[in-house]
């Protein structure tokens, strides 16, 4: 995969399992995001992951792939595949598992289009965070090791600090961001707003914004944009 996606500051997160208006979709898909995610957590197949590609396809945005279970991913047609390793869950299912199994599985993986991320989730309430049964109650110092460790130790290209539905502590942001020194750090949760965008892109490189499509539509989606530009 080209180096281009280190340079995104606005991710727009679509969800498989979600449908959107097909009036909205033209203003959401060339709202001036840089990239669109395709990513959900519960009922993500091929099928709907391929149905959403189709419906977005023609806009040339760049588009990425970011399965829950790597063996459910699709090359075809996108840019990449992102792959989540979740960091604070004591079930290995979640940091190697899944991932050994697609590997053995499948023997045609683009290897040059992955991008692993190590997945630190914050929200218990989140269905990630409930299926990865993710240790969420951490301080921190807790947060920042762990990015430490993805950082230098393993060499992931991305931190992903992932709060999922709700809006996350600055602090611990910004904690991670003086910490982690090679890896891109993203944030994703709850930003639906200029002021929630300006406020977390201040310390990650990079804000994946996902409900607010479905939940306030394109003229939110496009005042996260401009507050990140």
């Amino acid at each position: 995969m080209k180096e281009d996606w280190k340079n995104w500051r606005h991710i727009t997160k679509l969800d498989p399992d979600k449908e959107m208006p097909k009036e909205s979709v033209a203003d959401i898909v060339t709202s001036g995001t840089d990239a669109l995610m395709l990513s959900g957590t519960l009922n993500v197949t091929k099928e709907n992951l391929t149905q959403l590609r189709e419906q977005v396809k023609e806009y040339d945005v760049p588009m990425v792939v970011e399965p829950a279970d790597p063996s459910g991913a699709i090359f075809e047609g996108v840019s990449g595949l992102f792959v989540p390793s979740v960091l604070n869950t004591p079930d290995p299912t979640w940091f190697i598992g899944k991932h050994s199994y697609w590997v053995k599985k499948d023997k045609n993986i683009r290897w040059d289009m992955v991008v692993p991320e190590a997945y630190i989730v914050l929200n218990p309430n989140s269905s990630v965070g409930r299926v990865t049964h993710a240790v969420c109650d951490l301080k921190a110092e807790d947060v920042s090791a762990i990015a430490a460790v993805a950082d230098r130790y393993y060499n992931f290209p991305v931190v992903y600090i992932e709060y999922s539905g709700t809006y996350g502590n600055p602090e611990i942001v910004k904690s991670v961001s003086e910490t982690v020194e090679n890896s891109r750090l993203f944030y994703g949760g709850g930003i639906n707003c200029a002021a929630k965008a300006a406020e977390m892109g201040k310390y990650a490189d990079t804000i994946v914004v996902g409900n607010a499509v479905y939940e306030e539509g394109a003229a939110a989606l496009k005042e996260t944009i401009k507050a990140v530009r």
